[in-house]
């Protein structure tokens, strides 16, 4: 299954993508499908999470990378190949080439996180940093392979990629043959396009629906043109969708068989990595919980069963601990206050026994007593607490009010 560049856009088949099933045999795992008790009683039918997330490499991206350089003729397995990705195709890509016997040069920007870049170290690639933002690593990856004769491997837009990708879709149709609706997440495309090509094949009837963050939405634009438009400076902590452009491939694909691309906020992202790891134990990145963010954002507008694709699990610790906090801030489980009270010794004292009693969790406390602001017997008392939501978040405040505290907004 090799493609030349002048027929880089045939169109991609089932029949292809039984072909990259039957090729990732002993190389991909079938990945699990969890149910979800949660979402099934918020969506109002079964929700089904699967958990490419656990897949090798931890994202899909090893499927598509794995396809594509095993379609290479031997002469361009020999001059090796080169990719630029922040992390997930670049994990794919390095042990696709690993696994291949096939030398791979992996261009990553210098902001990667660490994690990223030693795992893909660790599958054997040579790593080079180069550029602040994808599109500048993106660049020098073209560069080099136009110096050296590497083949260039895009993440999304070539038809063995898609046919990759699409493999999650007929595990899909085999684990949940009942299938109603598939949400999956999208960046340039090409796990949506594969899906819908393996899924649409057998099972026209499902529907298809397309996940963007609202900050990195070239998808919406792009169908209303009815081509592909490039959003300049895409901005999400999604950074496994944050593409500006679709890919020219996968969009063809997208535009006949997607039935539908939503968009979620930061909030509901947030939102949807805090409820994966709560409540379904699972470790996932802010673009692999975009399918679960559009469930929480209009729970009503899928048709059941539902199929939630967790697209990958490749979250930096220190993003992780930052999305937390801000999904459980979101939820009203944290409340930050500033009040006034009496500079007096066991002011803070007291002021502590009353946020005990009304059992909220002190984070952190900042003290001011010599602001120009504050009169000459006044201390100013910033607090972060930890709440057990909404209702608790109006029941502290007002326990603060009723105790004489002057909370200010």
């Amino acid at each position: 299954m090799s493609y030349s560049t002048a027929d880089s856009l045939r169109p991609v088949t089932l029949d292809d993508v039984r072909g990259a099933q039957k090729m990732l045999t002993g190389v991909a795992r079938a990945t699990a499908m969890e149910s979800s008790r949660h979402l099934s009683q918020l969506v109002g039918s079964p929700v089904h999470l699967k958990c490419e997330n656990l897949q090798r490499t931890g994202s899909f991206k090893l499927r598509g990378a794995y396809v594509r350089i095993a379609g290479l003729l031997p002469e361009e397995r020999a001059a090796g190949v080169v990719a630029a990705s922040a992390g997930n195709h670049a994990q794919g890509v390095a042990l696709a080439s690993s696994l291949l016997g096939v030398h791979a040069t992996v261009f990553m920007p210098k902001g990667a996180p660490l994690p990223k870049i030693s795992a893909t170290l660790e599958y054997g690639a040579e790593v080079r940093l180069h550029g602040q933002v994808v599109d500048e690593t993106l660049a020098a990856a073209q560069e080099y392979a136009a110096e050296t004769g590497a083949v260039f491997i895009h993440p999304f837009d070539h038809p063995d990629i898609i046919a990759g990708q699409g493999t999650v879709g007929l595990e899909i149709l085999d684990q949940c043959p009942e299938v109603g609706t598939i949400v999956v997440g999208v960046g340039g495309g090409g796990l949506a396009a594969g899906i819908a090509v393996a899924v649409k094949a057998v099972r026209p009837d499902v529907r298809i629906v397309g996940v963007q963050a609202e900050g990195a939405a070239a998808y919406p634009p792009s169908l209303a043109a009815g081509r592909p438009v490039t959003v300049a400076n895409p901005a999400t902590m999604a950074d496994g969708i944050k593409v500006g452009r679709p890919g020219d491939v996968p969009f063809a694909i997208v535009e006949e068989l997607v039935d539908e691309v939503r968009t979620v906020s930061e909030d509901q992202l947030s939102a949807a990595l805090l409820l994966c790891l709560e409540r379904a134990k699972m470790v996932v990145e802010p673009a692999g919980a975009s399918p679960v963010a559009a469930l929480l954002g209009e729970p009503g507008a899928f048709h059941g069963p539902v199929v939630a694709v967790l697209s990958g699990g490749n979250v930096d610790p220190v993003l992780l601990q930052r999305v937390l906090r801000h999904g459980m801030a979101a939820q009203g489980r944290y409340l930050a206050v500033r009040l006034r009270l009496t500079d007096r010794p066991g002011a803070l004292a007291t002021l502590l026994g009353v946020l005990s009693v009304a059992d909220a969790n002190v984070l952190d406390v900042g003290h001011v007593r010599t602001d120009p602001r504050l009169g000459l017997t006044e201390a100013e008392v910033e607090l972060l607490l930890e709440t057990k939501g909404p209702e608790h978040c109006v029941e502290v405040q007002q326990a603060l009010r009723e105790a004489g505290y002057t909370v200010i907004d």
